[in-house]
């Protein structure tokens, strides 16, 4: 009898080991989604120069389908974007700012993207914003 109790705590801890490293593999996966889409949508920003189009403004410069279609490729989809105050929401995907420089004839996007993690407990105890990626654009010029 007392052997057997040993095996279910061995069987117990393994099982709890498991979860664990499951737990982190499945957030390493999902920041490195968010990673990949700021990256995409700052090089896709650059290359239209900050049109409108690539900020649900405009569809004119097709920035906006491009946008989409990395995301979905990504397997990129946050169920919950929150954006910092001064930030605006595009697309429900990223959130970004413009930040101006040199008396208004250069300026700068920050954006942010958040990694897509659902757990309650860790969601109430630690908040969102851990899990956000943040990056800039190189300087644009008017």
């Amino acid at each position: 009898m007392k052997d057997a109790f040993g095996g279910i705590v061995n069987i117990v801890l393994v099982a709890i080991f498991l979860v664990i490293i499951s737990g982190i593999l499945g957030l390493v996966v999902n920041y490195t989604k968010a990673f990949r889409m700021k990256n995409t949508v700052i090089s896709l920003i650059e290359q239209y120069e900050g049109a409108k189009g690539c900020f649900g403004e405009s569809s004119a410069s097709g920035c906006q389908e491009k946008i989409e279609e990395k995301a979905k490729s990504f397997g990129y989809h946050p169920t919950e974007l929150r954006c910092p105050s001064d930030y605006t929401k595009s697309y429900d995907l990223f959130c970004y700012k413009r930040v101006d420089s040199d008396s208004g004839k250069n300026y700068v996007f920050t954006v942010i993207t958040q990694v897509d993690i659902d757990i309650p407990i860790i969601n109430k105890m630690m908040g969102l914003s851990i899990f956000q990626v943040h990056g800039d654009t190189r300087t644009i010029r008017k």
